[in-house]
């Protein structure tokens, strides 16, 4: 199995603006942001939730909301905002606000069919 990585511009308050290099990770929720950029960005804690992490271990992260452009598109998605250590990580929630699924063939973002009904 690869890897995919996507470039990501977040923009925050005062329209202050990072550019981040995410792994992609289709298998999990919310995207996660590191404390260096979210921190940048000004964005403050709305609410907190527990996540389970791959060893079970549970953990306590706030989670804000972030302005986001990818691949000529944007829109506002949940984030995590992260600790020490935690990585950039896009992930499902953001993909499917932006209409993207990953094709595990050929390990690239493609429009997702949108369904209605």
């Amino acid at each position: 199995m690869g890897l995919t990585y996507i470039e990501g511009k977040l923009i925050g308050r005062n329209d202050v603006s990072e550019t981040v290099k995410f792994l992609v990770d289709s298998g999990a929720t919310y995207t996660l942001l590191p404390k260096n950029v979210w921190e940048k960005l000004g964005l403050k804690p709305k609410r907190t939730l527990t996540f389970t992490l791959a060893d079970g271990t549970e953990v306590e992260r706030s989670i804000s909301e972030c302005y986001i452009k990818i691949l000529d598109d944007e829109a506002h998605t949940p984030v995590i905002l992260g600790e020490e250590r935690d990585g950039e990580l896009l992930r499902a929630i953001t993909l499917e606000i932006f209409g993207f699924v990953l094709n595990p063939f050929s390990r690239t973002l493609q429009p997702m069919r949108m369904m209605l009904a």
